[in-house]
């Protein structure tokens, strides 16, 4: 039974249509398959289902961005664009070959030569056109450009023996097969939406890591001698001194990608086998965002509306490194930055220039850090403050004093959850009348993946995952049990969703990330409990009564509303 066989009998298209695709293709001289697709007669998804049963292959869904340069490297650029196969994963020296064609016995013998020459065995798929064409892309993304321009780099090592080191990475940096080569690199992390690259030695060679939605996943190896070159056409472009590999240095640059200019935070560091650059991409049109994209919702974000409403007091973003805490702060000067107010923040480092927002980076170095900036600050008539981190007691108290005299204030800490904000202050010294008479709210924040819309698919949630999640939400305020009631409605058939991966997201099943959040506001039964007897047991027994929403409890209320999975939240909240 062909291909088109099958399909007329799934009524896929008639049998008039199959006479006519066999004998155009005959007379036009290609597969039944291209001509079907191009005249947009069926389906490629339900054309190569049909092929892969006839074929009795299976049909493969890759994404190309989970296929290593070194396994793209088994088959050539030029034998794969010819015959339209792909390698597809490397296990036990079996490569599986994705094959647009597997009844291409042209392609067929092609691979037998390659498997002999490369010394390794195959099993071969089927892949659609559209799967082979991503593949494909990724010979142009991480082995056309970056092979052609290793190849010049290394010519150029070889032209001479510079007379120093300095001598040589000065003029080789300044050539363009290393300027395109780190173009390529800042190019692919953007256009993949990474948030940092890691470029780093490791014994043989050099890595260049990409890490998205939270992780890290090797993206590309390059020669070892091409390490010190890479690493001082970052430095140049950062303005940092090429020479000094000794001790760390800071910098940031802008760059042009895809019409929008892009900024990046360069951080060096000396390892045992060569310097190391992280680089954080900072991409303002997915950076600055409004409170309600952060995750923030329901009485979580009213209470944060409320509390920048107000002509003064703190605001406390908490939370461990990575949590987001710089991102809502951010968020929250945007939503309260106009015409009529002076708003001067204190940073370290400066992540994204907003517009209309007086940003200074404190260099500690020189004597300028928080505590001294914030000083500098208060006579600069500002009317919002935003303190990059509170970091000590003297830090502390100038904050807490700014927002006594009438300034709104924003600042981070870290602490495992909002309520522990109150005992953090009082352990670095803060006097606790002070505390009621400054602190308007604390935020406790982490982020997770968020499922990817198009391929989200709903399971029943697991006994134990059920049984979890039921006894967090019973205990949670009666406002959030009314909004999740239609979903606890019938306790035994709760579902919740799963990654699945699909085209749009890449195959990882996710698509970006939001957070669950927990805000503490103050109110007259907190201050008392400050003022006469803070310890944490009774905060928090305080803050049960005041309804608040704990972490989470919001992460499961996004579980059931389809926008992350359990166990997003199980790993962020330890639960």
């Amino acid at each position: 039974m062909s291909t088109l066989t099958r399909l007329v009998k799934q009524k896929v298209i008639t049998k008039e249509q199959a006479s006519e695709l066999e004998a155009a293709a005959q007379s036009a001289s290609v597969s039944v398959e291209e001509l079907a697709l191009q005249k947009n007669i069926v389906n490629e998804d339900i054309l190569f289902s049909a092929k892969a049963e006839e074929l009795k292959l299976p049909l493969r869904k890759v994404t190309a961005e989970s296929i290593s340069p070194e396994i793209l490297e088994l088959i050539p650029e030029d034998s794969a664009k010819y015959y339209r196969i792909a390698p597809l994963s490397l296990k036990n020296n079996k490569l599986e070959v994705g094959m647009v064609e597997p009844e291409n016995t042209q392609a067929q013998q092609a691979l037998k030569f390659l498997a002999r020459q490369g010394n390794f065995s195959y099993v071969s798929a089927l892949i659609t056109p559209s799967t082979f064409h991503k593949i494909f892309a990724q010979y142009r993304n991480t082995k056309t450009e970056t092979g052609k321009v290793l190849e010049e780099l290394e010519q150029e090592i070889k032209i001479e023996k510079p007379t120093t080191l300095r001598d040589a990475v000065q003029r080789l940096v300044e050539e363009a097969p290393v300027t395109k080569m780190v173009a390529v690199i800042l190019r692919t992390a953007v256009e993949g939406g990474a948030s940092d690259i890691h470029v780093e030695p490791v014994k043989d060679r050099l890595r260049v890591r990409f890490r998205s939605l939270g992780e890290l996943h090797s993206s590309l190896f390059l020669p070892a001698n091409v390490h010190q070159t890479i690493i001082a056409r970052i430095k140049i472009l950062a303005n940092l001194k090429i020479d000094e590999s000794r001790t760390p240095q800071d910098g940031r640059f802008s760059a042009t990608i895809d019409d929008k200019s892009v900024d990046f935070r360069v951080a060096t560091f000396p390892t045992a086998l060569g310097e190391k650059v992280a680089i954080r991409v900072l991409d303002p049109s997915k950076g600055l965002k409004g409170l309600e994209n952060l995750g923030l919702e329901g009485t979580n974000l009213t209470k944060v509306k409320e509390a920048l409403k107000k002509p003064f007091g703190l605001v406390l973003s908490t939370g461990p490194t990575g949590s987001g805490k710089t991102t809502t702060l951010y968020s929250m000067l945007s939503s309260i930055n106009r015409e009529g107010v002076n708003i001067v923040s204190l940073e370290d480092p400066i992540e994204y220039l907003i517009k209309g927002v007086n940003q200074s980076q404190i260099r500690p170095e020189l004597g300028y850090d928080f505590a001294q900036g914030l000083r500098q600050v208060l006579r600069q008539d500002p009317d919002i403050i935003m303190v990059g981190e509170i970091r000590d007691i003297e830090t502390a108290s100038l904050v807490t004093h700014a927002a006594l005299t009438g300034h709104i204030v924003l600042s981070t800490l870290h602490t495992n959850n909002a309520g522990s904000v109150v005992i953090r202050l009082l352990n670095m010294g803060v006097d606790k009348y002070l505390i009621p008479a400054t602190l308007s709210i604390a935020l406790a924040q982490r982020l997770v993946r968020r499922l990817c819309d198009a391929c989200k698919e709903a399971v029943p949630a697991s006994k134990e995952i059920r049984e979890l999640m039921i006894k967090e939400l019973e205990s949670a305020p009666p406002s959030l049990q009314k909004q999740l009631a239609s979903h606890l409605s019938n306790k035994e058939s709760i579902k919740v969703y799963k990654a699945v991966g699909c085209k749009k997201c890449g195959g990882s099943g996710y698509s970006g990330r939001t957070g669950i959040f927990e805000v503490v506001e103050m109110t007259p039964q907190l201050a008392a409990i400050i003022l006469s007897e803070p310890t944490e047991s009774k905060i928090t027994q305080e803050l049960k009564a005041q309804g608040m929403v704990t972490m989470a409890q919001d992460g499961f209320a996004k579980v059931l509303d389809g926008v992350t999975t359990p166990e997003e939240i199980l790993q962020q909240t330890g639960e």
